[in-house]
């Protein structure tokens, strides 16, 4: 590896491994596979940027590779829940921590398995989303339009507000 790249390495690194970090974790629900996929994602950005020509942004190279791996774990995963679309889903899976009494880290915790259920370029786009990407720099990463990103997350934010909204009568969440 040039100098270069690996002060590039060094750049993404300090700039990005968290939101590496979360995309792994929205894409495999196990904490150690999530591990294992967010080294898998390190390793195949140490090895790109020897590649790297700075024809578009470190950033959007990053979420790139990183897309690119997560969508290729995905294909490639053998066994796990099957992917369901939200309008399917009867009810919010459980938090997985059932000793937590904050209402805040209970909401997280579905909506982050909501997302786990989304198929993998949903789950992506919101994950993007999420992380303050605009339409144009999803689509660098994803190749989707900007507009079928701007769609696909107005879409999937419907989708996730809806199984948060409280039915009055009842005073709990629908």
């Amino acid at each position: 590896m040039t100098q270069d790249a690996e002060t590039l390495y060094r750049q993404a690194g300090e700039r990005f491994a968290p939101a590496l970090a979360r995309l792994a974790r929205a894409v495999e629900r196990d904490a150690e596979k999530a591990r294992d996929l967010e080294q898998e994602m390190h390793c195949a950005l140490w090895t790109s940027l020897a590649r790297f020509e700075g024809q578009c942004a470190l950033k959007t190279w990053v979420y790139r590779v990183a897309h690119n791996v997560a969508a290729d774990h995905v294909t490639n995963a053998v066994r796990g829940p099957k992917k369901v679309p939200l309008e399917e889903i009867d009810a919010l899976p459980s938090a997985g921590n059932p000793e937590t009494d904050a209402a805040e880290a209970l909401a997280l915790a579905q909506v982050a398995e909501l997302i786990r259920r989304l198929p993998s370029l949903d789950a992506q786009v919101i994950v993007l989303w999420l992380e303050g990407e605009s339409a144009a720099e999803i689509s660098d990463v994803t190749g989707l339009s900007s507009g079928a990103v701007a769609t696909r997350v107005h879409r999937i934010k419907g989708l996730l507000a809806g199984h948060f909204q409280t039915d009055p009568s009842k005073g709990e969440i629908a």
